[in-house]
């Protein structure tokens, strides 16, 4: 099978340069909250919760670096993945191959949500795959721990331009360093860093200085 096995990388946080990657878990962040991913890659801010703690044990799991094969299907966990056109990187949960084709996984605690921003990481690792590769890769999956199940993603043209569109948003967000504002919605619910944010709070100001 294709090498696809990096080393010595890391992502970096605030104070991106244009030779610096971004991660390509903050493009989840960023989808589910530009304010989150703020916090979490600028600020160095992170707060474990009972959903943060269940998804740190599932990635421990997950993240046990092999390569393996099951009948006609190759498997290889915890690789690292790059992209030098978007200047993205992260570690894979799982890269599968078969027939000739990549498939992207990402496993995720609980069950599937109302919200996409699981979606643009596996998206992301897609468009890392490509590169590394040289083939297109039109499908992925999230393995969702809870149900037991994967979802399937297409790697559309939609969700290739959205994706690439965040990218853009986060390398802005990296370099510039400046906070978006917190917006009070339903995501805040569950949120480890709602106390930080307190985007409650801001509203009430904000209604406040307009009186």
């Amino acid at each position: 099978m294709t090498n696809l096995h990096i080393t010595n990388l890391s992502p970096v946080t605030c104070n991106l340069s244009p030779e610096d990657y971004i991660s390509i878990a903050a493009l989840n962040q960023y989808a589910y909250c530009p304010h989150r991913c703020w916090r979490m890659f600028c600020a160095g801010e992170f707060i474990d919760n009972q959903y943060t703690i269940e998804g740190t044990s599932l990635h421990e799991r997950v993240h046990t670096v092999g390569e393996i094969n099951r009948e006609d299907t190759w498997q290889v966990r915890a690789i690292w993945l790059k992209s030098d056109k978007y200047k993205l990187i992260g570690k894979s949960d799982l890269i599968e191959a078969e027939n000739g084709e990549y498939y992207p996984i990402e496993y995720k605690r609980g069950r599937k949500g109302e919200w996409d921003n699981d979606e643009m990481q596996v998206c992301a690792q897609a468009l890392c795959l490509e590169e590394m590769t040289g083939k297109t890769i039109n499908t992925g999956y999230i393995y969702y721990a809870h149900s037991h199940q994967r979802q399937l993603v297409e790697i559309n043209q939609e969700l290739r331009q959205t994706a690439i569109s965040i990218i853009a948003s986060v390398q802005q967000l990296l370099f510039t360093g400046l906070m978006p504002t917190p917006i009070k919605t339903k995501r805040c619910d569950g949120c480890s860093l709602y106390a930080s944010c307190l985007p409650q709070a801001i509203d009430k100001v904000r209604r406040y200085q307009e009186i």
